[in-house]
């Protein structure tokens, strides 16, 4: 038996009220997606901003062979394989639209240095906490992934430094923080950063000033994943994000929402070699041999990270104290 025409309007007419929350929520699970929030490639900012987010300047291509710096090698040396980690946010490294072709500072240059050195370059993918145990290995010879130069590490690793960055501060735009000039402002507030970074490092390490000070002590949450960290932000899971200060930057240009608090402190960054490694004097001079052709400048005003210029190349230099 047919249903009665008023009836059927009955219907739809429900159908559509139980139906409605679902599509409010699947539209805002597009939303979030189309934000770049848990995009899979990790590029939480190349999503929210469009394929223009990722600048595709070649400033590479055109590097000379350097023999000065070739000839500190070590003998047979024509290889090199190089560690990175998938950071997800420009200026680190991350995918061009393609999801598969790798860029960002560290990989121009890692590449340009390569070029320079006239060795190949097998790059490889790794977690950011699993490149500097593997380096001890001899898994990688070099690792780039925004290292900063720490006395904890130096025992461990040797560095040739590229760039100066350092750790910083980043939250929504509500909020009620300003800047970050003590960890104590942060008492009491869920704190969000990379898993294995010398930011978890510093907020592990100083801890104890929320309680020492008789307040509520903040909470550390650690991500593997930027394009979790930065939706832990965005839908409020997190009150703060503390992490490099060039990334930061970046992401709050890029994502809606959000504001960039100050600069907390400044650390060298450098390629990651095994502790007493031949290849130094070499990485050191290539990098030097870039800073003077002009290169140098390229690369970072590509990424938009002028102001951390170095004057020169040194091998594992005492950690930067404020």
């Amino acid at each position: 038996m047919r249903t009665p025409t008023r009836a059927r309007r009955r219907l739809r007419a429900a159908r559509k009220r139980l139906l409605a929350p679902v599509a409010a929520i699947a539209s805002a699970a597009l939303l979030l997606t189309a934000c770049g929030f848990g995009d899979p490639a990790g590029d939480a900012v190349g999503a929210a901003a469009g394929s223009d987010a990722v600048p595709t300047t070649d400033v590479v291509s055109g590097v000379a062979e350097n023999p000065a710096a070739a000839r500190l090698l070590p003998a047979g040396t024509g290889e090199l394989t190089l560690a990175v980690s998938v950071g997800g946010t420009p200026p680190g490294t991350t995918y061009l639209a393609d999801g598969t072709t790798l860029t960002g500072q560290d990989v121009d240059f890692a590449h340009a240095v390569g070029k320079a050195l006239g060795v190949r370059l097998t790059t490889r993918q790794a977690s950011f906490e699993a490149i500097l145990p593997a380096l001890d290995s001899g898994k990688y010879d070099v690792g780039a992934a925004n290292f900063g130069v720490t006395e904890e590490r130096r025992r461990t690793i040797d560095f040739v430094t590229y760039i100066n960055d350092g750790q910083g501060f980043a939250a929504r735009e509500d909020s009620e923080l300003s800047e970050v000039t003590d960890l104590t402002r942060l008492c009491g507030l869920d704190v969000a950063t990379g898993a294995g970074t010398t930011f978890e490092a510093t907020l592990q390490e100083n801890a104890h000033r929320c309680t020492d000070a008789g307040k509520k002590p903040y909470r550390v949450q650690t991500y593997s994943e930027p394009g979790a960290l930065w939706s832990s932000l965005q839908q409020g899971r997190s009150d703060v994000v503390m992490s490099t200060i060039n990334g930061l930057r970046y992401a709050v240009a890029h994502q809606p929402g959000l504001r960039f608090l100050n600069e907390f402190r400044r650390l060298d960054v450098g390629f990651a070699l095994k502790k007493g490694s031949k290849l130094a004097p070499a990485l050191r001079a290539a990098v030097n041999g870039l800073i003077a052709d002009g290169t140098y400048d390229a690369i970072l005003k590509k990424w938009g990270t002028t102001e951390s210029a170095i004057a020169g190349s040194e091998i594992s230099p005492p950690e930067l104290k404020d």
